[in-house]
């Protein structure tokens, strides 16, 4: 049972949790000071955190904590558990799998649920042509083999990435990234043959996105030639970037004029897929049909699984044994996979990204009508964002929103930033929130901007 509309408690497998914002301490309360001392004693100084809890339940739309506060959860794990964590449907199957076997490597002895997932992403994944799937564990690591693929397919080596983009943390993948604090910074050198170019920003660029696409297109011909290039990688809407949705026209043009050159167009959908955006995948919204496809994040809920999926030609390239790895398509992975595809599939949950959608614009746009810090609000789906600016030079704002979010934040609401300036508020509810917790998530967020 998944609760949308009232209070009624989330079933997940476990103890029923309350759907309410609880704040019996401040925050981290002591229990969760205690466990944050040891991940300083412990852990890598450089694995940061954003909210000073220790997490023991999860469910609907909120994460309790170690001294029973409730907060809140407007982030999904950074769009993860976009079906709801502990989702009932993932428990069972992951918990029956669990009973069969945990692993046995996929390139050593093949089962029948990685196969299973290939073929409902090749079903899912836009456009009718033949395609096939291979798995992985992460987002950068399928970008990587995207990138793979591509120049193998090609022969060629350049690969364009965008302003404002991320892509993920390895070398190739910070390479692609745009962003250098705190992803880049100090870590190279970078892999090579890598190229940016400018992104639609509407709010910013203020260009069509026909003219944002020429612009494009002119920089990257002139400065690496299209028959250089191997495969152009973009989000369709970035996430770390500042969720920047691009005006109507730019990808098209773009995907049309990489056609035209033999260039494959890999959208990166890791933080857009998977009912994200109110559709199946953000390319859809823009009419667009990639010629690989890049996943992970929403495809299980929170278990560790990733995939490219392609044009069946662009992804049979690779001899056999280029692709692969020890962990890709776990079983228990692809099992809640399958599982949270059935309940993207069969409990409402791309007709609700669009109600939260409506809901999370609506109260937005009204805060800004009458605050111009909030210079923008834009998304699609359960995915929003507000940027943050000086409202008499339209110059970011890093520092009003960090006061915002940390504001919200002690008020037991969980918000994440982003952005290339760090001046955006990101919204990534999951969709199994009830309607009475984004509003009052929604109420927190108004007044700590109110008295920022």
């Amino acid at each position: 049972m998944t609760v949308m509309d009232d209070d009624r408690p989330i079933l997940a497998g476990g103890p029923a949790l309350a759907q309410e914002r609880r704040l019996l301490t401040s925050l981290p309360g002591p229990r969760s000071r205690e466990v944050l001392e040891r991940k300083a004693a412990a852990v890598a100084a450089g694995v940061g955190h954003a909210v000073p809890i220790a997490a023991v339940a999860a469910g609907g739309g909120v994460v309790v904590d170690a001294d029973g506060n409730s907060l809140i959860d407007l982030g999904s794990g950074i769009a993860v558990t976009t079906a709801g964590n502990a989702n009932p449907r993932v428990v069972a199957a992951v918990t029956e799998q669990l009973t069969r076997f945990t692993h046995t490597c996929f390139m050593v002895s093949p089962y029948e649920s990685y196969v299973v997932v290939a073929e409902a992403l090749n079903r899912l994944t836009p456009g009718d042509h033949a395609k096939r799937s291979v798995l992985f564990n992460s987002g950068a690591e399928a970008v990587e083999n995207a990138v793979k693929i591509a120049r193998k397919h090609t022969g060629r080596q350049a690969v364009i990435a965008f302003e404002h983009a991320y892509h993920g943390r390895t070398n190739l993948t910070m390479a692609l990234t745009a962003k250098n604090m705190p992803y880049k910074h100090g870590f190279g050198p970078f892999a090579g043959e890598v190229y940016r170019a400018p992104v639609s920003y509407p709010f910013r660029d203020h260009l069509t996105g026909p003219d944002a696409a020429a612009l494009a297109i002119a920089q990257i011909d002139k400065q690496v030639g299209a028959d250089n290039i191997a495969a152009v990688v973009i989000e369709p809407i970035q996430g770390e970037g500042g969720f920047i949705v691009p005006a109507e026209g730019f990808l098209p043009q773009l995907a049309a004029w990489c056609r035209d050159n033999g260039i494959v167009f890999i959208a990166d959908e890791v933080q857009t897929g998977f009912a994200r955006t109110g559709r199946w995948f953000a390319s859809e919204h823009f009419g667009v049909v990639p010629d690989l496809v890049v996943t992970a994040k929403g495809i299980a809920d929170g278990l560790p699984l990733a995939a490219v999926t392609g044009r069946a030609d662009i992804m049979d390239s690779p001899h056999v044994g280029g692709l692969g790895g020890t962990y890709g398509g776990n079983p228990l992975a692809c099992a809640a996979a399958l599982a949270t595809i059935d309940a993207y599939e069969h409990d409402g949950l791309l007709a609700r990204a669009d109600e939260i959608s409506t809901r999370l614009l609506d109260r937005l746009r009204r805060v800004q009508a009458s605050d111009p810090r909030l210079g923008d609000v834009r998304g699609r789906g359960a995915m929003v964002a507000a940027e943050f600016v000086d409202p008499a030079t339209n110059a970011p704002d890093a520092a009003l929103t960090a006061r915002v979010a940390a504001a919200c934040i002690a008020q037991g609401v969980i918000v994440l930033t982003c952005g290339t300036y760090g001046n955006v508020i990101r919204f990534l509810p999951p969709l199994t929130i009830p309607d009475h917790l984004l509003e009052e998530g929604l109420d927190v967020l108004e007044a700590a901007l109110a008295q920022a």
